[in-house]
């Protein structure tokens, strides 16, 4: 494990097993520098073990990033399931006792495959749980509706440093992946005037609201193609390699999606095309920001998603630092959430 080249000096990788319920699950805390790490679950069929384990190392760094970037007092954590069978009650109480043995130095909530519901299974057995549903005077409840809403406001300042465009009006966007978060900037955008494309894996899903919009309709395998000024990539990540970037035709990247390049060398490649493209971990911090602000008691909406908000600046101070200093987005941003990480 410690020659994985996504191993990123990790403060724990822990291997759960739960023969009963057939839980199989790992949790990778990256940093606890800022406080506990932050980051949920996500319950994916992956090709292989080491995929899974891949994808814990490179998401949790990304929330350690996220999380110091948003200014919270969180940690990085992640969590994946493998889904090998179905998913049990049973087997998110055991995974939450997995959760809880780690003592509060990680925390959950909702990822990829996640619900709401899993959250309250979970919260049965820990209280290191995040993304339940509001009770009285509480915030809660998915934060897909608060990622979907910074990542809007972040495509503004990246379109408007990449395009020279303030308004959304007339501007062609192509969204893939149209899920909780995707299908939302598909209408955040659809009310600001842009013209959409979208595309998922879940094709039906897709044309519904395409119709419903009044956007068009593209194959989720060819989307990254797609003739537009603005691509947001919002399934799952590694979508910018070297097999889709020489396709772009966009000149703006920016959308809702962890682990967004494969490799940082893609990053470079977007760049010598001259296609701007927003860090992920920047432009969707707001799921976090509002499951974080919720687990730690805060009770007004307003103040939280005015840090929602606040993305949208931080991406621009992002890319206007990219362009004085001549160096790609990624490598600012890095270089950024490293110093508040303390490396």
């Amino acid at each position: 494990m410690f020659d994985l080249p996504d191993f990123d000096a990790h403060e724990g990788v822990h291997l759960f097993h739960d023969r009963d319920t057939g839980l199989k699950a790992i949790i990778a805390l990256h940093s606890t520098h800022r406080g506990p790490g932050g980051g949920g679950t996500r319950f994916w069929r992956y090709p292989t073990s080491t995929a899974a384990l891949t994808d814990a190392l490179r998401l949790s760094r990304g929330m350690s990033y996220k999380n110091a970037m948003a200014g919270l007092p969180a940690g990085g954590g992640k969590a994946v399931i493998l889904a090998d069978g179905p998913k049990t009650p049973a087997m998110m109480e055991a995974f939450g006792r997995a959760v809880d043995s780690l003592g509060g130095r990680y925390v959950t909530a909702e990822d990829v495959g996640m619900t709401q519901e899993d959250m309250v299974t979970i919260g049965k057995v820990t209280r290191f749980v995040s993304g339940l549903p509001a009770g009285e005077g509480e915030l809660g409840g998915s934060p897909a509706p608060a990622t979907a809403a910074g990542v809007f406001e972040g495509l503004k300042a990246a379109a408007e440093r990449g395009l020279g465009r303030s308004a959304f009006d007339g501007v062609r966007v192509a969204i893939q992946g149209i899920g909780s978060v995707g299908g939302r900037l598909a209408e955040l955008l659809a009310q600001a005037g842009a013209k959409l494309t979208l595309a998922d894996v879940a094709r039906e899903r897709a044309a519904e609201l395409a119709a419903r919009l009044g956007a068009e309709l593209a194959d989720a395998e060819s989307i990254h193609s797609a003739d537009v000024d603005v691509l947001a990539p919002c399934a799952l990540g590694a979508t910018l390699n070297p097999q889709t970037i020489p396709a772009i035709r966009a000149r703006v990247i920016a959308g809702a999606a962890n682990n967004q390049l494969a490799t940082p060398a893609d990053g470079a490649a977007l760049a010598e095309r001259g296609i701007l493209w927003a860090p992920d971990y920047v432009i969707n911090a707001g799921g976090i920001i509002w499951v974080t602000r919720a687990y730690l008691g805060e009770t007004d909406e307003a103040k939280v998603m005015a840090e929602v908000h606040a993305i949208g600046p931080r991406v621009g101070d992002v890319l206007n630092r990219s362009a004085a200093e001549g160096r790609t987005p990624g490598e600012v941003a890095d270089a950024m959430a490293q110093r508040l990480i303390g490396r």
